[in-house]
């Protein structure tokens, strides 16, 4: 009972400022060019009658961004700069120990791409010594927007020297979770957002800061950039959850701890976006033998190489589990022990309708196939001058695409080479 006490008021202190009327009020900020979303947003949070959103904290306009993210990045941000900053400051100035900021955006249209690295370069330029997160939406492959690839290449670039770490989402892999794993026929955006807000709660709801301890960890955006980025070259993260199924199956399922790590290691080591088709065949090279990757014919077979992974374990017995799989050698990259590349948070409070989940959050080469599958995508558009000038009539010039280009090839290189 009482520890059920301490994990919400951990929670409550974490995600929610004062109350008003005894309703919970969110630390956060919303920002949007267009107010049907966020006006939807505010009204299912107060239709909830257990938490809302701040009246203040929001901000909106009556015009979009187009798709165009020169549009976000270089009329509304100026245009706008003041008014979103300071709504901000206000949020900041209630906390009374602030870690930092947590980014949620897409990359695809105008507004969160362009706009949202705006605000975040505004933030590093003012918070300067306060972490940055940002999460990212990442676009379709068959695409939303015909012009998604130059949007996410400038996003990319862009939040690569403003922000202190990348948390990126892939849509095409929520939509085969939810196809897959969850059973649902008609996919909506609702379904493809509950994956997304579960796979972000198992990974920032309270867990005990300490092997021993019962007490939970305050800051878990600084402890988790800690372990997660050794090195400003290498900050994209991302995510993977075991299990994920629908209620039905649920009922017929038993979960073991040595069950559910031993597939998500697999799912590190063979890069699996889900625990469903994970590739067995791929193994880590034993030390001392050239990577599988290089020995082998298939080049389908790629070893996943890690620079650092953190797993979330929460549920019963969770200190019996054995994570020394996540311990080998051979599953990182040669600059970075173990002792230093592995870390692990438990809880015993189940999450979910799990009573037993785990999580994987990993820097590692997850990334480098679909960010240079988008860069060569917009380096062809770009090579036959394809929508330029939609972005050069706004401040943006050829030159902010090279640049682009050039740095995000730079990360595909880094990466590649681990």
């Amino acid at each position: 009972m009482r520890e059920n006490e301490a994990y919400q008021a951990s929670c409550k202190e974490r995600f929610f400022s004062e109350e008003e009327n005894g309703v919970p009020i969110a630390r956060a900020v919303l920002v949007d060019m267009e107010p049907k979303v966020i006006n939807q947003t505010l009204s299912k949070a107060a239709q909830s009658g257990q938490w809302k959103y701040g009246q203040h904290a929001c901000f909106c306009q009556k015009q979009g961004s187009g798709n165009n993210w020169a549009y976000g990045y270089s009329v509304h941000g100026p245009r706008h700069e003041e008014s979103i900053m300071n709504i901000i400051r206000k949020e900041v100035e209630k906390c009374d120990s602030f870690s930092g900021f947590f980014i949620i955006m897409s990359m695809a249209g105008g507004t969160g791409s362009g706009l949202g690295a705006f605000v975040t370069q505004n933030l590093e330029d003012q918070y300067s010594n306060s972490l940055k997160m940002n999460q990212i939406i990442w676009p379709y492959g068959t695409g939303e927007v015909i012009v998604q690839n130059y949007n996410s290449i400038l996003t990319l670039s862009h939040l690569y020297r403003s922000s202190d770490a990348l948390l990126l989402h892939e849509n095409d892999a929520i939509h085969k979770i939810c196809a897959k794993l969850m059973n649902i026929k008609q996919i909506s955006f609702s379904d493809i957002n509950q994956v997304l807000a579960h796979q972000l709660g198992s990974v920032f709801q309270p867990t005990y800061s300490a092997e021993s301890s019962f007490h939970y960890r305050r800051n878990p955006l600084g402890d988790l950039m800690e372990h997660l980025v050794p090195h400003p070259e290498f900050k994209m993260l991302s995510v993977r959850n075991i299990p994920h199924m629908s209620e039905n199956s649920l009922a017929y399922t038993t979960f073991t701890w040595a069950g559910l790590l031993k597939h998500l290691r697999q799912m590190l080591i063979s890069n699996a976006k889900m625990e469903e088709g994970i590739d067995r065949h791929v193994w880590p090279p034993l030390s001392g033998l050239p990577p599988l990757s290089k020995m082998s014919l298939n080049k389908d077979l790629h070893f996943n190489t890690s620079i650092a992974n953190l797993v979330i374990l929460r549920g019963k017995d969770v200190q019996s589990a054995d994570v020394e799989g996540f311990k080998d050698p051979a599953l990182y990259t040669s600059w970075l022990k173990p002792v230093n590349a592995f870390n692990v948070w438990k809880t015993q409070r189940a999450f979910s309708k799990y009573e037993k989940s785990a999580v994987l959050v990993s820097n590692s080469q997850f990334l480098v196939k679909p960010l240079d599958m988008i860069v060569g995508k917009a380096w062809n558009m770009f090579a036959s001058k394809a929508y330029i000038h939609q972005y050069t009539k706004f401040g943006i010039e050829e030159e902010d695409f090279l640049d682009s280009f050039t740095s995000l090839e730079q990360v595909v290189a880094s990466y590649c080479n681990l």
